[in-house]
């Protein structure tokens, strides 16, 4: 049957094009062949978000944090949060170019090449003439996947957006008035009175029962909940490790040495003096050809007489920092003249007078006055630093060779990590009660997800096999296996033991103390006479005296508007407090500077929300639509 199919080939293909076309045609096309789903996530200005569109901008944004920062855990970037966080960065996106096309917003060309100048990396290509190295400037946005034109585009279009916000947060500015009720209010003080009622106080009076004991178990068994964990042996490759077993032989080192020890002796320095005739490069040309003029003159008068470079240089040179010692710079090495200079200096040889050189002070004439080689020195001396550099070299060659047997190893013999430990030299580490999560603290291979990733995944847990080799930075791996796993579980009563007596003598102790301190509170109120408290503090936020912040909250929190106040606060395990607030004391007289600051914090405060405000108000305006649910 094949082979009758295989002669008629072309029929068959005729027959199948006339049988699917029609279908086509009569059906439709359905576009999930070719795109991903169009289901529309959001609406703006009556123009729908897609599902793609929110992937591609995901994608890009997860790409755009992965480049700043590499180390950033992938489980992050993919949150239902940060999903929704990108959503929402589209949407405003979107109603900020719709505000800018309706109010007109454009970016002129000074304003974008004003911008660009402000960026560093863009700044430091330029020329000494001030102009832009193109070809570099081409090459770092190329390095982004753009082009000039695309980046200078996208430039331009972040500019106009930023106009829809910024002409709100530019105009925002804050009285004197409001200023002072705002920080009346925030650092408002008041004269309060604490009485404490610890429940260490009443752990004496608990002595539970058996049954009380295994009543509270049953009650509050989320307590005893033991996470699941794991005893784990891992094996960790690194640089280090390659080098180790690296063995250098005499002919490498001492052809290593040959190769270079110019270069490790030290650089070479050369010593100068020169004539500069100032010329700024901004300088009007019939001025620098002037001062160029000049410098030919002295040229000129001092290769005809070159034993009187120093007194000419004395005499003419506009260096105010070397024309009284005749021009001497002393010696110095590369890149530490400017580059016209240094490039003459290191081409001469010594007792050469050089030409005019134009650098951006101006013209200089060079005489080279002395060249100091650093004195090599001998094998034997070397050895050490040639033998760590070397094996350093060696070891970075050979560790992708080994990275690469390392893997092929845990994975090829995955029921133990001894034959992959025994080949590579490598200790075994062993280490119990590992989680999923990292440990706080952790350190090492076990502080890096993707390896915990590996480790519980479930062909490690059940099959109890070596994990693939994990990558945990450069030149860096691991492989591990989990030895035994203990999945989450509830402990027993038998397991919990004395923990379950402590966490009822606290929780009942806590309960006492707070029916304690209710009652007493009652009765202070009914009788303030009788109250027994401490001496009266003056707190604010600013000056919480080592209260509890559960305590400063209330105290701040409690009405006024009929004192003395009294306010009751739940500590939790802690016990209970009563707070009598007396008075609001008057808040201190701030100095200057301190004012300062706060208006100028206030009024950041008051420009984000006047921002926010108006960018509301456009999202009613351009009627946005968000029809995906706000993760919880």
């Amino acid at each position: 049957m094949f082979e009758s199919i295989r002669k008629h080939s072309k029929f068959v293909m005729i027959l199948l094009f006339l049988l699917i076309i029609p279908s086509f045609i009569f059906v439709g096309v359905n576009q999930n062949y070719f795109t991903e789903s169009s289901q529309t996530v959001a609406r703006v200005d009556g123009h729908d978000i897609t599902q793609q569109d929110w992937d591609n901008a995901h994608r890009a944004e997860s790409d755009r944090l992965r480049a700043q920062n590499p180390t950033m855990d992938a489980k992050l970037l993919d949150s239902p949060e940060a999903r929704y966080a990108t959503l929402e960065k589209l949407v405003r996106d979107r109603v900020l170019a719709a505000a800018a096309a309706k109010m007109h917003l454009t970016t002129p060309d000074a304003q974008l090449v004003r911008t660009l100048r402000e960026i560093p990396a863009i700044a430091s290509l330029q020329k000494p003439d001030g102009s832009l190295d193109a070809e570099a400037y081409k090459a770092l946005v190329g390095s982004q996947g753009m082009t000039p034109e695309g980046f200078e585009a996208n430039l331009r279009r972040e500019l106009a957006l930023n106009q829809v916000l910024g002409s709100v947060s530019s105009t925002s500015f804050t009285t004197a008035a409001q200023l002072q009720q705002a920080m009346d209010a925030l650092y408002q003080r008041r004269e309060i009175q604490v009485a404490r009622f610890d429940a260490s106080a009443f752990v004496g009076k608990v002595q539970p029962t058996e049954a009380e004991l295994k009543a509270f178990y049953e009650s509050h068994t989320s307590q005893f909940k033991q996470p699941e964990a794991a005893t784990v042996e891992y094996v960790q490759l690194d640089v280090a490790t390659v080098e180790k077993s690296i063995v250098l032989s005499e002919d490498d080192l001492r052809t290593y040495y040959k190769e270079n020890a110019a270069r490790l002796a030290g650089p070479e320095e050369r010593r100068a003096s020169h004539i500069l005739i100032n010329a700024a490069k901004d300088l009007p040309a019939a001025e620098r050809e002037k001062a160029k003029a000049k410098a030919e003159q002295l040229l000129a008068q001092v290769r005809k007489d070159p034993k009187s470079f120093a007194q000419v240089a004395k005499a003419n040179s506009q260096d105010p920092g070397s024309a009284a010692n005749g021009g001497d710079l002393g010696y110095f090495g590369r890149d530490a003249m400017v580059k016209p200079f240094e490039e003459a200096v290191f081409k001469m040889k010594q007792g050469d007078i050089s030409d005019v050189v134009e650098s951006d002070f101006g013209f200089h004439i060079i005489e080279l006055t002395g060249i100091k080689q650093p004195k090599v020195p001998s094998f034997e001396e070397m050895r050490p630093k040639l033998e760590a550099d070397l094996k350093q070299q060696q070891a970075q060659r050979k560790f992708a060779e080994a990275a690469e047997a390392f893997s092929n190893a845990v994975y090829e013999q995955s029921e133990s990590l001894k034959p992959v430990a025994e080949k590579f030299k490598l200790s075994i580490h062993k280490v119990e009660n590992v989680t999923r999560e990292p440990a706080p603290g952790a350190q090492g291979p076990l502080a890096n997800k993707r390896f915990l990733e590996a480790l519980f995944s479930a062909d490690s847990l059940e099959n109890k096999r070596n994990t693939d080799a994990v990558e945990l930075a450069p030149s860096n791996l691991v492989a591990g296996r989990v030895l035994s796993y203990a999945p989450a579980h509830t402990q027993s009563m038998d397991e919990v033991g004395e923990k379950l007596k402590q966490l009822y003598v606290a929780h009942q102790s806590a309960e006492l103390a707070k029916q304690e301190g209710k009652a007493k509170m009652a009765e202070w109120k009914a009788k303030p006479e009788a109250a027994q408290l401490p001496a009266a503090v003056e707190v604010g936020r600013d000056q919480a005296r080592d209260l509890p912040r559960e305590v400063l909250d209330a105290a701040l929190r409690a009405p006024t508007n009929a004192l003395p106040a009294w306010e009751g606060v739940d500590l939790g395990n802690a016990g209970y407090a009563v707070i009598k607030v007396n008075r609001i004391a008057q808040r201190p007289a701030q100095d200057a500077q301190v004012l300062e600051q706060q208006k100028a914090q206030f009024t950041q405060w008051s420009s984000m929300a006047e921002v926010m405000a108006y960018y509301e108000q456009l999202k009613k305006t351009f009627k946005v639509q968000i029809k995906v649910a706000r993760p919880q």
